[in-house]
């Protein structure tokens, strides 16, 4: 079973930028999807970014323009850049990888924008 590991979050001033990275514990030779989630207390967890295995991309539209979701081709292991960050991007943010039949999630990492 493959583990999913986050990196990159922290504490960040708003309009600074932090990058998220999701670490993989065995090998993924394939994927349909791969994706960013966050999460804030109380509420539904919601897709921020995702990329499929054809390269396409979607975002929120809170954070276009502001994200870029890329992937490590090497890996199949995904990645966030956030920039402009404001405070309502303040939440526990999860990678996915769907790796047909499997789908693989974090443990999450947090991100504090501070006003």
């Amino acid at each position: 079973q493959v583990q999913l590991v986050e990196s990159g979050g922290g504490l960040v001033q708003a309009g600074g930028s932090l990058r998220l990275s999701c670490a993989a514990s065995g090998s993924i030779s394939s994927f349909s999807f791969m994706g960013w989630y966050r999460q804030v207390s109380g509420k539904q967890r919601e897709l921020v970014a995702g990329i499929t295995s054809r390269g396409s991309t979607n975002y929120a539209d809170s954070v276009k323009g502001r994200f870029v979701v890329s992937r490590d081709n090497g890996k199949n292991t995904p990645y966030l850049e956030m920039n402009s960050l404001k405070p309502e991007d303040t939440a526990v943010y999860y990678c996915r990888i769907v790796s047909p039949p499997n789908d693989y999630w974090g443990q999450g990492t947090q991100v504090t924008v501070s006003s």
